[in-house]
């Protein structure tokens, strides 16, 4: 790969980044790519009638996708599957979310989502994004409507210090009354109630009437940038898990012109970070599902499935810890993965992760004939660690697979940082898993 190549790929990702502000916008922004590249989108109630080499894709709950090109194969040539998610930690608006204060200011009523740093969420410009529901031909199908409000409409003003001196000492934070964002001031006899269901009646051009159910979440308007001396890192909201999104959804894309026995999946879930028990989530059969379907509409039968799995492999990408130069006693004092260390193998043996020796092995191999440096995460042995989409996904399905990621600093921050350099070696690896 060329330095120019390596460089346009870190500009794509910076305006995936920016266009995906949410769930629903990120599975938007994917499907568009997909679309562009020659790929049918399948309706999950409908037939489907696949064929050899062909490109399509499935959307489910609009926040969840999932993309594939049929092998040349036989079904039991099994499936090369790269897994990562499109959710990341925030807050979502409730509903009947105003809220007046003394000077008639408006904050809005929300909840936490997943696990947000939540001070880093302070004085930003912030707006909303995700979808509204509308009215449909019949009680069972409402219409889907995208909303984005791009300018910095919200922000959660901190306490000044002089009310709290300590605060440089710890600040614990209640989630209902220290992070509710302020919207505006309203003017004199301005009606509140219903304020936002207004607001957004106005901006997609419909009657208030016909809104009945919004998913909004909150987003920091501040765009993607590179950062450092030399350009080397990229400063972003969502880099968990978008990151790896973008990268498995590119590599896909560079595979289009390789022939492949095998079937190639992106498999984009949502709700990891509430724990993927959705029926877009990891924990559900969605992806078990489809892959079966693949198998059935390509003339394979339930034993030509089971041989397929058996013969599968999968890729679930979400990012990894970065060794912090400021607190290197968190780490693992042999196995800490810096930024700019390549693709970071992940290891648990508490089977947080699914990855194992041989499944190591493989992506190991992987790295090596696309020619990256490869690193490994091992936690802290004092520190418990969390699970990802790997061993939920086995549950499921009966996969050999490794969990990997970038590693990254300020994972669940507003902003998180990564190596530029890091998102081109998992491009080229995902590029090589795909037969590029």
């Amino acid at each position: 790969m060329t330095k120019k190549s390596g460089f346009n790929i870190i500009n794509s990702l910076m305006r995936f980044l920016d266009a995906g502000v949410c769930n629903f916008l990120v599975v938007d922004t994917v499907a568009k790519l997909l679309k562009n590249n020659g790929f049918e989108q399948l309706d999950l109630s409908q037939t489907w009638n696949l064929k050899a080499d062909g490109r399509y894709f499935v959307v489910k709950n609009g926040s969840a996708i999932f993309a594939f090109v049929v092998g040349t194969g036989e079904i039991a040539d099994g499936f090369k599957i790269i897994s990562s998610h499109s959710d990341s930690p925030g807050f979502r608006i409730k509903p009947n979310p105003e809220m007046v204060s003394d000077g008639g200011v408006i904050k809005l009523n929300t909840e936490v989502y997943g696990g947000p740093i939540l001070y880093t969420w302070f004085d930003r410009p912030l707006s909303f994004a995700g979808r509204v529901m509308l009215r449909g031909k019949d009680v069972l199908h409402p219409v889907t409507q995208l909303v984005r409000c791009s300018h910095p409409v919200l922000t959660i003003p901190h306490l000044a210090i002089h009310f709290n001196r300590a605060v440089n000492e710890g600040n614990p934070l209640s989630k209902q009354t220290d992070m509710l964002p302020v919207l505006g001031i309203a003017g004199d006899g301005e009606d509140t109630s219903e304020y936002v269901l207004r607001l957004l009646a106005r901006s997609i051009g419909v009657d208030k009437n016909d809104i009945l159910g919004t998913e909004l979440a909150l987003f920091d308007t501040t765009k993607a940038c590179r950062v450092g001396v030399h350009n080397e890192f990229i400063s972003s909201g969502r880099l968990d898990d978008l990151s790896m999104v973008h990268a498995s959804v590119m590599a896909l894309l560079s595979s289009l012109s390789a022939s492949d026995k095998s079937t190639r999946v992106v498999a984009v879930f949502d709700n990891e970070e509430t724990g993927s028990g959705t029926k877009q989530g990891a924990a559900s059969p969605v992806l078990a599902n489809i892959l079966e379907r693949i198998a059935a509409s390509s003339g394979g039968n339930h034993e030509d499935y089971l041989r397929g799995i058996s013969n599968s492999f999968m890729i679930s990408a979400d990012n990894a810890h970065a060794f912090h130069p400021n607190y290197a006693s968190k780490y693992d004092p042999t196995n800490h993965p810096v930024v700019g260390g390549g693709p970071v193998i992940k290891i648990n043996a508490n089977c947080k992760y699914m990855t194992d020796a041989d499944s190591a092995a493989v992506f190991r191999g992987i790295c090596e004939a696309a020619g990256v440096p490869f690193q490994y995460f091992v936690n802290h042995s004092d520190v418990a660690g969390g699970s990802t989409l790997g061993n939920i996904l086995t549950s499921q399905i009966d996969l050999r697979g490794v969990d990997m990621g970038a590693a990254i600093w300020a994972m669940h921050s507003v902003r998180e940082t990564a190596s530029c350099k890091d998102h081109v070696y998992i491009y080229r690896a995902f590029s090589k898993f795909f037969g590029v």
